[in-house]
């Protein structure tokens, strides 16, 4: 698998990097066998969170043995510095090590919720004294929303944040502002050299109202092969980011995997005239008619 530099942190990140999230619901097998399948196809980045349900639990058992060889990341959503850095804490003892490789601000996706955690007794506080004590190696910042890039670009101005994890995707580009924030973070991002990480590369629309879910995303997401295909080679054409995180359910893992051993044949051009045929191709965070929003993501929708 491709591997490319994390920024200034200087690692080589597999361009697929293990999202977490998919381990939140499922049994220890169940895990063991992604968690396998992911290492022999190549990955060495996997990132989870506080928040993912039992993730860094299913992850703890692989650690004795894959920790030296793997690049570690969770997250904190706790806005205090106490919060968080007990949250990192905690986080450690779930995933059975003494220090993770990166410690991410979670799902900061409005100028509000950035004053919270970068402000006087916010969560970057926490974030740094975990720093200190040496059980974190670097800190980052994620979040959802349209909004994203241009707050992840003004987190940038207010700390060296060493890595941006925000979402790109064909259908998220066809939006002006959203293209021209998302421009302006990856200058920012060049000028810092920082580590850039996307996610909802497979994003496809919300979930119908009334209709059953068919996977484990909060979002509904491509899932036959050739949308997966154009979807990964149109975001790993970003040569800026390091990579993309896997979307979160274990039955499309190997599906992407598939995609990213094809990524280099494809032109950013094919991938997206593939995408541009797809139905119902909507960006994950605006309200449409008969889609069901989740209640965590109502804050950072637009009005209307």
């Amino acid at each position: 698998m491709e591997r490319r530099r994390l920024g200034r942190l200087g690692h080589m990140s597999s361009v697929l990097i293990y999202g977490g999230a998919a381990l939140a619901e499922v049994s220890q097998e169940v895990a063991d066998q992604s968690i396998e399948h992911a290492l022999e196809a190549g990955i060495n980045h996997f990132d989870t969170a506080a928040a993912y349900g039992e993730s860094e639990l299913r992850l703890g058992p692989w650690m004795p043995s894959i920790r030296e060889r793997i690049f570690l990341a969770t997250k904190t959503g706790d806005r205090t510095a106490t919060g968080a850095y007990d949250s990192i804490r905690r986080s450690l003892e779930r995933l059975r090590v003494d220090s993770v490789d990166l410690i991410q601000l979670h799902s900061v996706g409005d100028i509000g919720d950035l004053d919270r955690a970068t402000g006087a007794g916010g969560a970057l506080e926490g974030a740094l004294r975990a720093k200190d004590d040496g059980v974190v190696g670097a800190i980052g910042i994620t979040g959802h929303g349209m909004k994203a890039p241009a707050v992840h670009r003004e987190a940038l101005r207010r700390f060296p944040f060493d890595t941006v994890l925000t979402p790109y995707n064909y259908r998220l580009t066809l939006e002006p502002e959203y293209a021209r924030d998302f421009e302006a973070l990856v200058d920012e991002i060049k000028v810092q050299d920082a580590g850039l990480m996307i996610i909802k590369a497979l994003a496809r629309n919300l979930w119908r109202t009334g209709e059953p879910r068919l996977h484990a995303t909060w979002y509904e997401p491509l899932d036959e092969q050739p949308a997966i295909e154009a979807a990964v080679a149109f975001a790993l054409a970003r040569r800026e980011a390091t990579g993309i995180c896997t979307a979160s359910d274990v039955g499309l893992i190997a599906l992407q995997i598939e995609a990213e051993r094809k990524a280099s044949s494809t032109t950013p051009d094919a991938a997206a005239a593939e995408l541009a045929q797809i139905p119902d191709l909507e960006p994950p965070f605006i309200r449409i008619p008969g889609r069901m929003v989740p209640e965590w993501l109502e804050p950072l929708l637009p009005d209307g």
